[in-house]
């Protein structure tokens, strides 16, 4: 199988996905939109498209135009031809808004670990039904899916964002929150300026140390659950691969 991942910002890539394709034998390739990479004109040779996370928003077309290609690719890519997606934080909201969903900024961004809490949904999902019914998960993001596209279901909520994970039918996936993380991730975020901004809002000046212990902590944890979606995911595209 080959995988091409949509990327919105050079620190923003699969992380601990990466380690998980490569040891399963699945090659990838990365596109960097934000430094004008074009997606592919023929996606035909991939069996999965995973979008990531960025710094910007879905509605700021005027200041990133490649958004509006990369929105009917994903369009084309899950509606049309009906093949595995993925799409992490902006992924996610991407997703959302292509399909017919609308996202908008939210009042206080959600930054941290935070405790997500899965729906009935998720409890018969294929990807979502191998994790606990709650757990805890790296947030960073400023705004969220305000209304779903028609044909989805939630599969996970916490209190400060209702859309925290959605399906679409069968072969679309969003996730609001971060399930890549290595060891580097959050200083490699940190350094982001509108990343940080984000951050020292909500957690207070100099946090980023704080949040890459508390992260550091967790982090077998965090990539036990990655490796469980991830087996999901790669379990769909397998389906449509064979």
């Amino acid at each position: 199988m080959k995988f091409l991942v949509l990327q919105h910002l050079s620190v923003e890539h699969p992380g601990v996905l990466r380690d998980f394709w490569n040891g399963a034998g699945i090659g990838w390739d990365a596109v960097e939109l934000d430094e004008g990479e074009a997606i592919p004109s023929n996606l035909g040779d991939y069996d999965a498209l995973v979008a990531m996370g960025g710094p910007m928003d879905v509605w700021e077309e005027d200041e990133h135009p490649w958004l509006k290609a990369e929105k009917a690719a994903i369009r084309d890519w899950v509606v049309e031809q009906e093949k595995p997606f993925l799409g992490i934080c902006l992924g996610h909201q991407l997703l959302a808004e292509a399909i017919g969903g609308t996202v908008g900024r939210m009042t206080i961004p959600e930054v941290g670990i935070s405790r997500i809490s899965c729906t009935a949904a998720a409890r018969q999902d294929a990807i979502m039904s191998h994790l606990p019914a709650e757990f805890e998960s790296l947030q960073w993001h400023g705004a969220e899916v305000k209304t779903l596209p028609s044909g989805a279901e939630v599969l996970a909520t916490n209190q400060y964002s209702a859309v925290q994970a959605f399906r679409w039918k069968s072969n679309a996936y969003g996730f609001q929150y971060h399930v890549e993380l290595t060891e580097t991730t959050v200083s490699d975020w940190a350094d982001i300026p509108a990343y940080k901004a984000s951050l020292e809002r909500v957690m207070g000046a100099a946090a980023c140390p704080r949040l890459d212990r508390e992260a550091a902590v967790k982090l077998q944890e965090f990539n036990d659950a990655a490796r469980k979606l991830n087996d999901g995911f790669v379990d769909l595209a397998a389906r449509q691969f064979a």
